[in-house]
């Protein structure tokens, strides 16, 4: 009801794997404008949206990061999605290290987070270079984070390099 109320009456739901993703241009830290169209003629595209403030997504991003690292220079553009300002944006981004693109969703409106439905951060979707929604992953969960993975590793035509480091203790699932 509180999301209801909170988004006109519109009932707010994630878009769903097999969806076709709606077309953006947000500003991005480095001062450029990102058009997902634009980005999805070079190929696949991971969105992930956060909030600096999440401590879920304190928890997911520099899982992220380590895929970026790996597989998502060069054939999947990795690019994370702010709901904060550019300051608090900057320095969760200095705080946890990240080197792949983050852009900002006017955190008064948030027209990107909206017009995908977003209830709840951090949320991860994979789309395809036809546009459609092939993971529509919210909160944590460890095996969207490894598909997004193996996603990307195959683009690459690299070996698949573990998000996960031996010893480390990764829930398979979080909230958001």
């Amino acid at each position: 009801m509180f999301l209801s109320r909170l988004f006109g009456g519109r009932n707010m739901t994630t878009l769903a794997a097999g969806t076709a993703a709606p077309d953006f241009t947000l500003p991005g830290m480095d001062g450029k404008q990102f058009l997902l169209r634009e980005a999805l003629t070079r190929g696949p595209v991971a969105l992930v949206f956060f909030k600096v403030y999440c401590p879920v997504c304190q928890f997911a991003l520099p899982f992220i990061e380590r895929i970026y690292e790996a597989h998502g220079k060069d054939h999947v553009m990795i690019v994370g999605i702010s709901q904060n300002d550019r300051k608090e944006t900057g320095a969760f981004v200095k705080e946890y290290g990240l080197t792949f693109p983050v852009l900002l969703d006017d955190a008064k409106t948030y027209p990107v987070s909206n017009a995908y439905g977003l209830t709840n951060v951090p949320t991860v979707f994979w789309i395809e270079q036809d546009g459609s929604i092939a993971i529509s992953s919210i909160g944590w969960l460890r095996k969207d984070v490894e598909e997004v993975n193996l996603r990307a590793a195959q683009l690459d035509e690299a070996t698949l390099v573990p998000v996960f480091r031996s010893g480390e203790d990764i829930p398979e699932f979080r909230a958001g």
